[in-house]
């Protein structure tokens, strides 16, 4: 289940905010939970079935220089998303490659669907 955090919703910018009442899409400016002078930059949406937050790191208010972690990307599904929601990262077929930024992962979800996932011991042992 989508729940975006409004508290961290743009709202007062003259191309990119948004409002409670355009629902689960917006830009949203999420600081770093470790680091104080950065920033998480997501931007969500939930159209044509898909649930989506785009994701970028960077010092605030300057263009972001790196992907985001593994941890930064947890952080951020878990705030769009519950912990026991599953969502994914595809790595689509080259031909279908749009890169706006080289520096932004997308977390997705489809909406009214379960995702099929393969068993966790294929990946490891639990400890």
């Amino acid at each position: 289940m989508f729940k975006v955090p409004n508290e961290f919703r743009l709202r007062n910018h003259v191309l990119l905010g948004s409002t409670n009442a355009i629902g689960n899409n917006g830009l949203f400016i999420i600081p770093h939970y470790k680091i104080l002078d950065y920033e998480l930059r997501c931007q969500a949406s939930d159209g044509e079935g898909w649930e989506h937050v785009s994701v970028s790191v960077g010092r605030k208010r300057k263009e972001p220089t790196r992907c985001p972690t593994w941890i930064e990307m947890c952080y951020i599904k878990d705030l769009f998303w519950h912990r026991e929601d599953v969502v994914i990262q595809f790595h689509p077929a080259e031909k279908d490659y749009i890169n706006m930024h080289e520096y932004v992962l997308h977390l997705w979800r489809p909406i009214n669907m379960m995702l099929p996932i393969p068993n966790p011991i294929l990946v490891g042992l639990k400890s």
